[in-house]
């Protein structure tokens, strides 16, 4: 039996074979081509980045049915580095200048570009450099006539691999997999973000993973961050029993739909979903949750190749706010920048985008941008139950500025006959200013909204997108703790209330601390929701919160 170690995205046990899942090799000739040839490799090219571009939309479209809109995201940000003007060029160049085939231009080409994202110091930027490589295969596949579809084999398998692209994860076949290993990739990783979406134990940043896998029996324990290969008779008895309860617990959960959350002393509280676009809008169902507390936005920017139209933007919040009506739906309002980026938007690279010129900060300087998305959700509230949530607030002359707004958008929508409605509106507290100028912004908003990893970032200066400071971070921190506590305790100084939109809302060793500092609502993942249900009623508040 050998035994390895990695990082584990999700609790849980996974029995299965192993299936080693290796990446499709191109064999790219460095032969050069003659005048009369060359412009057949550039309509070759063009050809064959048109054909990507197709699949990255239809790898969209089944990310959306697989995994959500927000892991969708990525396929829609493909597209748009295939039409990027500099790539496109360096590639023509190269098979006009230099004479060479289509497929040694665009290789050539993209690694060039791959390797200068890699080199980039900041974390989003170097994530890119994944991103080229998985577009470059694409239309290197196209050229070269081959089949990139999933090479998992047609039993079910536990998957073991270097690392899993977006489109190689799109194309698994979900019926077949049952847990996933690979040596790279991090915890917010696509294959991360798969794997909690299907509930399917998996390992990432297992180094020591081997070829020689192949057919051998394999458990991956998510509790403990650790995998057994061949694993014994007792070690197998114990995991699987461990399984087969963990499998009746998640059957006794679907038990908790319909009722309250409410803890045993009588205190209830809102449990709410996370979303990332309208394709959610069944889990929210499916899970039983009271309503979205964070609808991501940024979807209708990402999934764009040019700015959406108030039309477009109506049509999308209208399709969430009426299928969920009379539950509430808070839509957070444009949230571009920083790790989120829309080529159309010519946002400058930042040397440090986390801070920078992102979020609300965008919408007060590009006022028109602002107020198409603030009329669309004006005009989609009259259908249902909607609040209007502004990112990165972190003063009181930024929502009051945003109030404005918001208010010449509603006088200008009535004057033009068009039918509104009425709408909450609150905020995130996501920076240490926002904190602590929490009672001057609760006089000018109807809630707020903790988003707890920007917080926690800002708070302890570590970049969350690094995985290099995975072992400096500390989501448990006593400053993010006491900061979560002082926001609670200025909203309710004003009769407001607050909730937790961030990762720390499903943290279920935190969720008596939430309600014994006042927290209104929390809003997780919708596969989360019945877990959340169930640790709140098993909690009473009228005894002494454990140690």
């Amino acid at each position: 039996m050998q035994v390895v170690t990695g990082k584990s995205v999700l609790n849980g046990i996974a029995v299965g074979k192993i299936k080693v899942y290796k990446a499709p090799k191109f064999e790219i000739s460095e032969k050069t081509v003659d005048d009369a040839q060359v412009e057949m490799e550039l309509g070759r090219f063009e050809a064959a980045r048109l054909a990507a571009i197709d699949q990255q939309n239809e790898l969209h479209d089944r990310a959306v049915e697989s995994a959500g809109e927000e892991s969708a995201e990525i396929f829609s940000v493909h597209a748009m580095l295939l039409d990027d003007e500099d790539l496109v060029d360096a590639v023509n160049e190269i098979i006009s200048e230099e004479k060479h085939t289509a497929e040694y231009a665009v290789k050539t080409a993209f690694d060039n570009q791959a390797k200068v994202f890699a080199e980039m110091e900041d974390a989003y930027f170097r994530a890119r450099s994944a991103d080229i490589i998985d577009i470059e295969n694409a239309v290197l596949g196209v050229l070269l006539g081959m089949d990139l579809g999933s090479k998992q084999g047609g039993e079910p398998a536990i998957l073991v691999a270097d690392d899993l692209a977006p489109s190689e994860t799109v194309r698994l076949d979900k019926s077949l997999l049952l847990g996933m290993i690979t040596k790279e990739g991090s915890l917010n990783s696509h294959t991360a973000i798969l794997a909690r979406s299907m509930n399917l134990p998996a390992l990432v940043q297992c180094q020591e993973i081997s070829d020689d896998w192949d057919g051998h029996e394999v458990i991956i324990d998510g509790y403990n961050a650790c995998a057994y290969i061949d694993p014994n008779d007792d070690l197998r008895k114990n995991l699987l029993a461990r399984k087969i309860e963990d499998d009746k617990q998640r059957a006794l959960l679907q038990e908790l739909k319909g009722r309250t959350n409410t803890t045993i002393d009588g205190t209830k509280i809102n449990v709410y979903a996370n979303i990332g676009g309208p394709s959610d809008i069944e889990a929210v169902k499916l899970n039983d949750a009271g309503g979205v507390g964070l609808f991501r936005s940024e979807f209708v920017y990402l999934n764009s190749s040019t700015a959406p139209t108030e039309e477009q933007q109506f049509a999308a919040y209208k399709e969430a706010v009426e299928a969920l009506a009379p539950k509430l739906v808070i839509i957070r309002t444009c949230d571009i920048g920083a790790d989120k980026q829309v080529d159309y938007m010519n946002l400058d690279r930042e040397e440090n985008p986390a801070l920078g010129y992102r979020a609300i900060r965008i919408c007060l300087t590009r006022r028109d941008f602002f107020k198409t998305q603030l009329r669309a959700l004006l005009r989609a509230a009259a259908y249902g139950n909607l609040a209007i949530m502004f990112p990165m607030i972190i003063s009181a002359a930024e929502l009051n500025e945003c109030r404005k707004i918001l208010d010449i958008c509603r006088n200008d929508l009535i004057s033009e006959g068009k039918k509104v409605g009425d709408v909450q509106v609150g905020i995130m507290v996501e920076t240490p200013a926002a904190v602590f100028c929490a009672d001057e912004l609760a006089e000018n908003c109807d809630f707020f909204s903790i988003g707890t990893n920007d917080l926690t970032q800002y708070i302890c200066a570590i970049d969350r997108q690094n995985a290099k400071l995975e072992p400096f971070a500390d989501t448990h921190h006593p400053a993010v703790l006491r900061a979560i506590r002082m926001t609670v305790e200025a909203g309710h100084r004003h009769g407001i209330w607050v909730g937790i939109c961030g990762e720390l809302g499903a943290d279920l060793s935190l969720t008596e601390s939430f309600l014994r500092m006042g927290i209104d609502e929390l809003s997780v993942n919708p596969t989360s929701v019945l877990p959340l249900r169930k640790k709140i009623r098993s909690i009473d508040l009228s005894k002494p919160q454990e140690q």
